[in-house]
């Protein structure tokens, strides 16, 4: 209902009000320029800078997904700290990493589904990547939540907080985003200042890895190809719904964008998903993180 008033009231260019409506605000503090949450006047935690993230990341980041893929890799040999884990992902939490760079949500759904998931699993201290409408959401359950975590803000260039929407002719003029030819994808080099949605929380991420100049940026679970199949922490029944396969596309563009642009930065994207749709986008295939059987071979992918 509020996203339907948001445009109806609104229209198109402010109609990502929904995000933070009711009672999330964002305030500046011109004299420190730290930027706190506050929800219904309380204030709920200040919001870190991707500085954090860069200072904690190591040579080689890993972005994990919740593709089915996941299941057949051996996570606990990534290095500790190296991984940013996205939604589901952080089930590995305790178990095949011991403790994640960060965590990353940014449709609000999960947190309805999930929150106590992520109560359980993300520790004090934790960096948290979040939406404006995943921070509103988690407001909604519990703020206190949030008083003890590394809060940066996911937000988006086109449709940024407390902003009109921009066009992609807007964007363009910044000298910090990049654009394909047909400017069907962009991406941001800095995420403080927004980052380009681009179908899945992935490519935001990408953006978010790609500013901490790492040697290499691994990706593990990042599909698509199946996105009909349960995530790999899913069972048939309790599979919920997927907007993936019909932004395939649209993520496929932004990704060969950032693997584009962090190469011009001598950074390496790799694919870990034999399966993944990117293998025919230019990502090819490393199967070094593979799960194997007892005569050596690979299990069969799923």
């Amino acid at each position: 209902m509020i996203k339907s008033g948001a445009l109806l009231l609104l229209g198109s260019p402010r109609a990502h009000v929904q995000d933070w409506f009711p009672g999330l605000r964002i305030d500046l503090d011109t004299t420190t320029g730290a930027r706190d949450v506050r929800y219904r006047g309380e204030k709920v935690v200040t919001l870190s800078g991707a500085d954090l993230l860069r200072e904690r990341s190591p040579e080689n980041v890993y972005i994990v997904g919740s593709g089915p893929s996941v299941r057949n890799c051996d996570l606990s040999r990534l290095e500790e700290g190296s991984a940013i884990l996205l939604n589901g992902a952080i089930t590995l939490i305790g178990e095949q990493i011991a403790m994640p760079l960060a965590i990353a949500i940014e449709d609000e759904r999960f947190i309805w589904r999930h929150f106590d998931l992520v109560k359980e699993k993300v520790a004090a201290d934790t960096v948290c990547l979040l939406s404006v409408a995943v921070l509103r959401a988690i407001c909604e359950h519990d703020r206190r939540w949030l008083r003890d975590k590394k809060v940066v803000l996911i937000d988006y260039i086109r449709k940024p907080y407390g902003e009109r929407r921009r066009s992609i002719d807007m964007i363009a003029r910044f000298d910090f985003v990049v654009l394909n030819e047909d400017r069907s994808a962009a991406i941001s080099l800095l995420p403080d200042r927004g980052v380009v949605q681009g179908g899945s929380v992935a490519v935001s991420v990408l953006q978010f890895a790609l500013y901490c100049r790492p040697r290499t940026i691994g990706l593990f679970g990042i599909d698509i190809s199946n996105a009909d199949q349960p995530r790999f922490y899913e069972t048939g029944k309790q599979t919920a719904f997927s907007g993936i396969a019909g932004a395939e596309k649209r993520i496929v563009a932004h990704l060969v964008l950032a693997k584009k642009t962090a190469g011009e930065h001598n950074v390496e994207v790799m694919n870990f998903s034999p399966v993944s749709i990117l293998v025919d986008h230019g990502f090819g295939y490393d199967g070094r993180f593979a799960v194997l059987k007892d005569d050596g071979s690979a299990l069969p992918s799923p």
